[in-house]
């Protein structure tokens, strides 16, 4: 039994430390402040919400910049030096700050097409119930509309393939009208 309990111990470590550098992450957070805003998030809609987002989810994406899995012209010359612990410790920090909602006023009809296309594609089995993401699936709910469809249509058009090809074969028998009732859907939730 006490094995069992030190083992435990040991594997809740890790994660007790990396919790710990949410604090190193807000200083090296300040040259992300222009796009993302200070604390997350994004004044502009072109830009991605880290606010609230998963940890694990935000980790996984600077290092996907870092590694050339996931490319973007303003991203990946910003993670080039960044190490290990400097992607933890941003994620740390942004996934520690609070979503504040977005001014985007959905129109009531692309929504209620938007949820009928979302759960005829299931998305609530990968985004969870009220799109609030999970581990390597990231939150999305009220995120920037805008930044929805970009992705959305990267997704479709495989100019986005760091998730495995799982959003491409969900994006595939997807139209431009079922992106766009998508986002109003999502960037809708609160």
């Amino acid at each position: 039994m006490k094995r069992l309990f030190l083992f435990a111990a040991l594997l809740a470590l890790p994660f007790t430390v990396h919790a710990q550098n949410a604090e190193a992450g807000k200083k090296k957070a300040e040259v992300c402040a222009a796009c993302h805003g200070a604390d997350g998030n994004a004044p502009a809609a072109m830009f991605p919400i880290l606010a609230g987002q998963t940890q694990r989810y935000l980790y996984l994406q600077l290092k996907d910049y870092k590694e050339g899995r996931r490319k973007n012209p303003m991203m990946s010359p910003m993670v080039a030096n960044l190490s290990k612990q400097d992607m933890q410790d941003l994620a740390a920090y942004f996934a520690s700050q609070k979503l504040k909602p977005t001014n985007f006023v959905p129109d009531t009809a692309k929504a209620a097409k938007g949820k009928a296309t979302a759960d005829a594609a299931l998305c609530p089995m990968c985004h969870l119930g009220g799109f609030s993401g999970q581990n390597e699936v990231p939150r999305v709910a009220g995120q920037h509309q805008e930044y929805i469809v970009t992705q959305l249509k990267a997704f479709k058009n495989k100019e986005r393939t760091n998730d495995a090809g799982n959003m491409t074969a969900v994006m595939r028998g997807l139209s431009d009208d079922d992106i766009e009732n998508l986002s109003h859907y999502i960037a809708g939730i609160n």
